[in-house]
């Protein structure tokens, strides 16, 4: 019996179970953290950012998202880009600017959040005032 030659992702350096190193930690993490439904999430999203629409331009470079924390149920997890998934995360105060996907994201993983919405700066009068110095 012959060996595999490459992964099928392309690579030549074969790790484990005919993949590179690349491929063989995303199928165990796969099978541990997500019920081995990463792929079948990324297909269904089209390998695509869900807020952006950024396309995955490497294995790693599309992140799935967990929406309920250790959940790894299809219809809870969604495909995001790293800076997204990051805002998801790392945000302490939502901000109006946020796209609505991403709110919603956020929401579910802040319920007792806050949220700023809308900061009004601009000034009624925009004259220059001169006031006296002393």
């Amino acid at each position: 019996m012959q060996g595999l030659l490459h992964c099928r992702c392309g690579r030549n350096e074969i790790l484990a179970l005919g993949m590179c190193a690349t491929c063989y930690t995303l199928r165990r993490q796969d099978d541990e953290y997500f019920a081995g439904l990463r792929e079948a999430v990324l297909e269904r999203d089209q390998y695509r950012c869900r807020v952006c629409d950024a396309p995955g331009r490497s294995k790693r470079s599309i992140i799935v998202h967990h929406r309920v924390p250790g959940s790894s149920v299809l219809s809870l997890m969604i495909s995001l880009c790293p800076g997204w998934h990051a805002k998801v995360h790392r945000t302490r105060v939502v901000l109006s600017a946020m796209p609505p996907l991403l709110l919603k994201l956020w929401r579910e993983q802040h319920p007792a959040g806050h949220e700023q919405r809308t900061l009004d700066f601009r000034r009624e009068d925009t004259r220059t005032q001169t006031m006296p110095m002393f």
